[in-house]
């Protein structure tokens, strides 16, 4: 019971603060929406929104664990992800690119580490989605190993085409690796496995499927 009450007090806490963060954020007040991520990021995890957003990803998930029953772990994830993502539109409003890429990168490879968890949440409908950080960062070279989180996601939900373009990234950094070309070419082979249909949903036709795989053996 203690642990429900702590889960639903966490729930309506930051319920209220991110739906304010994004008014504020979707109204153009920044000056607001930065202070009010500053006391959110010392609610969530003991620190201001400067030092928080210095922390590699590791240190990010090493401050969620502590304290706390772990049972709301992966939604202090989700709540984190929600607080960078908007941190990167107050970044990115006020001409910080660097700090906005670099908030965003955090909050797709937490997302990334947290896939396969249950998304059904109670903060679902203030969580980013993979599909909207990538495309905020698709100006943006990615470290390979999130180019690799991104390519799994992507094959494992269907996103062939969008799969195939991590894949692309991939290989362009390391066409030499033997590793990564056996791979691709495993990839390739259980897409022909998949029917016309779905490889069409994913965006991927079986014609560049074969020609993708071709190209490889080649």
């Amino acid at each position: 019971m203690l642990r429900r009450d702590y889960f639903l007090r966490l729930v309506e806490k930051f319920a209220q603060i991110l739906a304010r963060l994004q008014e504020q954020v979707n109204a153009g007040q920044y000056a607001e929406a930065g202070q009010g991520l500053d006391e959110a990021f010392s609610e969530l995890m003991g620190a201001g929104a400067e030092e928080i957003c210095r922390l590699s990803e590791t240190e990010l998930l090493a401050r969620l664990t502590q304290g706390g029953p772990t049972q709301t772990v992966p939604d202090k994830i989700r709540i984190l992800t929600a607080l960078l993502q908007q941190a990167g539109l107050v970044h990115a409003a006020e001409g910080r690119e660097e700090q906005s890429r670099a908030c965003w990168l955090k909050a797709l490879n937490l997302l990334l580490n947290l896939q396969m968890e249950d998304v059904d949440s109670e903060f679902q409908q203030f969580i980013p989605t993979i599909d909207l950080l990538r495309d905020q960062l698709r100006d943006s070279p990615l470290p390979l190993s999130t180019l690799a989180a991104l390519w799994r996601h992507y094959e494992r939900i269907g996103a062939y085409g969008r799969a195939e373009d991590a894949l692309f990234g991939l290989l362009e950094e390391q066409p030499d690796n033997p590793e990564l070309l056996a791979e691709a070419k495993a990839f390739y082979e259980r897409l022909l496995r998949q029917s016309d249909c779905a490889l069409v949903e994913g965006n991927l036709p079986r014609a560049e499927v074969e020609a993708g795989l071709a190209e490889l053996r080649q």
